[in-house]
This record gives structure tokens, sequence and C-alpha cells, in this order.
């Protein structure tokens, strides 16, 4: 079975908006514990493409902080589960997940208004994970 975890590497946390996410931990998992670890970049994918691509790399689970109803749409559309609304460092999330104790948000949403969030920060400003996105189409790259 192959995990993956959104990834902001310069804080060893998981990204908080999927869509905008620069690289994802992948986690292979053998006999029910972590096998193995790597850090790969989005491919060059944005948005809604993502979810194909990591379809494509075989992952099955993907852990993350907030994801807009676009994104929701398509990674259920490739048939990947999610696990909204963590935080923290990802492999205590995946080892959680795996001891059945992490538990998805539904709720963990985000709502991008372009512009209004300086998404230099790790949380975007987002001070709750109740917010809702309107879809944005970006061409990809």
């Amino acid at each position: 079975m192959k995990i993956a975890a959104t990834y902001d590497i310069s804080t060893d946390s998981i990204f908080q908006h999927f869509g905008k996410t620069q690289n994802f931990k992948v986690y292979t998992i053998e006999d029910g514990k972590i096998a193995d670890s790597k850090v790969i970049d989005n491919g060059g994918f944005g948005h809604h493409d993502l979810a194909t691509y990591l379809k494509n790399l075989g992952i099955e689970t993907l852990i993350l902080g907030n994801r807009g109803q676009g994104a929701i749409d398509a990674l259920n559309n490739a048939g990947l589960k999610q696990i909204a609304g963590i935080t923290g460092n990802p492999d205590d999330a995946v080892k959680a997940f795996l001891a059945g104790t992490l538990k998805d948000n539904p709720d963990a949403k985000c709502d991008h208004h372009h512009g209004e969030h300086n998404h230099g920060e790790h949380n975007h400003g987002h001070s709750e994970n109740t917010h809702t996105e309107q879809p944005v189409f970006t061409p990809v790259k």
C-alpha cells in the first residue's frame, strides 16, 4: 500500500492547501508498518490534475490539510481516500493512520479568494478548517 501526505519541506509538516502543494511525502506500507518513505515533487501539476498524478503513482490514501470542493471531487473521482484537516509532522500522521487513530475532518475546506492569503505562510492565515472554496481553474503547465 502507498500513502502520500502533502508536504512542506521547510517546516517538515503537512502542507495545508492541496492544490498549491509543491511536494508530497510518499510512504510504502508493508505488514502494517512504514517500509520506506521519500519526498517527491508535484510533477508540475496543480489543483485537479494532482489527483490523477497521485493515482498513477499507486497512491491509495492521501493525508492532507485543507482542500477545496474541486479537489475533493477530483480525489474522489480518482478513487483516493482522503484524510483531511491534518496538521503536524507527516510521519506521525501516517503512524497514527496505521494505528487507526488518525481522524478525518470532512469540513476541512479552504476558501481561496486569490490575493487575500499569503501563500508563504504555513497556515495561509486560516484560524479554522470550516471554509468553502470557489473552484479555480488553472491551466496545466
